[in-house]
């Protein structure tokens, strides 16, 4: 076995262990903030979007929903006409503080 296929197996397992940690860790603020985002607006809690990854594989990244319902799909938010009417009030937050990127460890903890 070559020396980068160890290097990266090793780093999946480190990946993998440090994700799982966190997300231990942390579940008591994932819980907040998806109570917040469900009194605040109505909703899922989650933002799913398509991205294309190592060897243009296509996953899901995951992100806590800053945005209403009602926000057009598929327009990057700086592409919008007055994207700020569509951002809800704990969303706001979220982005300022950036725990909107939270559940990306979700993402490292799949693979």
């Amino acid at each position: 076995m070559s020396n980068l296929i160890v290097y990266l197996k090793i780093k999946r397992i480190l990946d993998f262990i440090l994700s799982l940690i966190s997300i231990l860790i942390l579940w008591p603020f994932f819980l907040i903030i998806a109570l917040l985002i469900k009194i605040d607006s109505k909703g899922p809690v989650f933002f799913k979007q398509k991205r294309i990854g190592k060897d243009k594989k296509e996953f899901y990244i995951l992100k806590f929903r800053t945005m209403r319902t009602d926000t057009p799909r598929d327009v990057p938010t700086h592409m919008m006409e007055g994207p700020g009417q569509f951002i809800t009030r704990i969303g706001r937050l979220l982005r300022k503080t950036s725990l909107d990127e939270l559940p990306q460890i979700i993402n490292i903890l799949k693979g």
